[in-house]
């Protein structure tokens, strides 16, 4: 059995997890700091069995500035999902995603190493290849958004943390991840809802469409069932 940490918890990727973890017999430490990028009930439910399952433990707390040593302690992996999401409201709210992304991230880096934690897990996303997110791992990082370019940043803190300090750590590229709870604002939440017949507006001409791939990038390391853990 392992102890985990799992930020963003309450989240759509981040509550699954911590679901698959704790059916694999692993004890989670789950975090969130409920920004509201959408409605904090959505993820309240997310967060309902979870709250009535044992071995897992709930801290609501801000990773830029809450003091993360209680939380990190006896774990001995991390999972970083906790960040600002979302490709259009980056450049709007700039400063919202370069600390979320960024700092946070540099915070929670500091902290699993000082904790001594045997491995730190964090998740990126496929918007840090920029425009044309086709190849493998090894392709071009260009990303053409805030929210792309804060992404690679907190990939490269992970990078610095490892050589500095020895951190064991895999940076997993997520694609477009859906399912059960998924945040609202994305394609497929957007399309069942409207399911019923209600009108679906279509931004543009119809002619725009975007890159897509059902690999999981790993980088840095392996990846492996939440029940090998180790």
């Amino acid at each position: 059995m392992a102890r985990c940490l799992v930020t963003g918890a309450a989240g759509f990727v981040g509550s699954h997890l911590s679901e698959q973890l704790l059916a694999a017999g692993h004890e989670v430490v789950g975090v969130d700091a409920f920004i509201p990028y959408y409605p904090r009930a959505l993820k309240e439910r997310n967060l309902l069995h979870l709250r009535s399952t044992d071995h897992f433990v709930f801290h609501e707390l801000d990773l830029r500035t809450a003091d993360l040593a209680a939380v990190l302690a006896g774990v001995d992996t991390v999972f970083h999902l906790a960040a600002m999401a979302g490709l259009l409201k980056s450049w709007q709210q700039f400063d919202q995603y370069m600390t979320c992304n960024i700092l946070a991230t540099q915070r929670l880096l500091e902290a699993t190493v000082a904790a001594g934690v045997k491995h730190y897990l964090h998740a990126s996303t496929s918007s840090v290849y920029g425009r044309y997110a086709t190849g493998n791992e090894e392709s071009l990082r260009a990303p053409v958004s805030p929210y792309g370019i804060t992404k690679l940043a907190a990939e490269q803190l992970c990078h610095a943390y490892g050589e500095k300090d020895g951190l064991r750590y895999t940076i997993l590229r997520l694609y477009s991840v859906y399912g059960p709870r998924q945040r609202p604002d994305m394609g497929y939440n957007i399309f069942i809802r409207k399911l019923g017949g209600e009108v679906i507006t279509i931004d543009g001409d119809g002619t725009d469409s975007r890159s897509n791939t059902y690999v999981l990038d790993c980088v840095e390391g392996s990846c492996w069932p939440p029940h090998s853990l180790k």
